[in-house]
């Protein structure tokens, strides 16, 4: 099997496994990364209900680059493209935004929160808020093998397994009208054989990492999976499946809301 059908293949029968309808409307999350654009060229091949989403955060030439390669593949593929431009919808780019949050008293004093964390979690609640105005049944993002494996081995690293307790092909935190479920088709595809599935197929994509991705933990746990081989990530990725059900256990179904902007958050207060 070659490798345009390999994917394609895993992907088709990863979203059949979870019983994913062609008529529900799909919000695809798009960074103009690798992953995105080859989850928006498969599930249009497929004859999925798609539409697109880039968030423009507004980082110089890097988001220039990123909006610029999206808004081409949407308008190859013909799928409808939403752009939240950061700084007309919350009065400033990512990095002014991160900077003052970390300059923050609270953030000083407790959480000293990376610069990923923050612009994630930033993230998460434009697509939650978004996708709900949209009327998108899921958000689909890119996360593949390599980003789900890193973050399973991130939260056993840290001693907090049960953060891993939502983590699916379709995430397992239904049970509130607020939260748009999310969808992840590549979540068995190796991310190297997604990079070399978008070069064969010379889509539009920004390959350069984030220039603000510097001092995640995240880099570190990913240079160690990168040593691994795609049966040893598919094997963790089993595992973490086959002890789900001890995982489940430890979940914390409680819901808290934004007690500024009424969005589902892990606190009810502040940012």
């Amino acid at each position: 099997m070659n490798l345009t059908n390999k994917i394609e293949t895993k992907v088709r029968k990863t979203l059949r496994d979870v019983k994913i309808k062609k008529d529900k409307k799909i919000l695809i999350a798009m960074s103009g990364g690798k992953d995105s654009a080859s989850v928006a060229y498969i599930l249009h091949k497929l004859g999925y209900n798609t539409e697109a989403f880039h968030i423009d955060l507004k980082i110089g030439d890097y988001s220039d680059r990123c909006r610029k390669a999206v808004e081409e593949l949407c308008s190859q593929l013909g799928i409808k493209l939403h752009v939240y431009d950061t700084k007309k919808k919350l009065g400033a780019g990512m990095c002014y935004i991160r900077t003052a949050v970390q300059s923050s008293k609270q953030n000083k004093e407790k959480t000293k929160l990376k610069n990923c964390a923050i612009c994630g979690v930033i993230k998460k609640w434009i697509f939650n808020k978004e996708a709900r105005r949209i009327k998108a049944n899921y958000i689909v993002t890119g996360h593949n093998l390599d980003d789900e494996t890193q973050t399973f081995l991130m939260n056993i690293f840290k001693g907090s397994p049960k953060l891993s307790a939502n983590t699916g092909v379709v995430t397992r935190n239904a049970g509130n009208k607020k939260f748009v479920l999310r969808l992840k088709p590549l979540f068995y595809s190796a991310e190297e054989d997604v990079r070399e599935y978008t070069k064969k197929l010379k889509l539009p994509v920004v390959y350069d990492k984030c220039p603000c991705a510097l001092d995640s933990y995240r880099i570190q746990v990913r240079q160690f999976v990168n040593t691994l081989t795609e049966k040893e990530k598919l094997n963790i990725i089993k595992n973490f499946e086959r002890i789900y059900p001890l995982i489940e256990k430890k979940k914390d179904t409680r819901i808290s809301f934004c007690e500024v902007c009424g969005e589902p958050a892990r606190r009810d207060k502040k940012f």
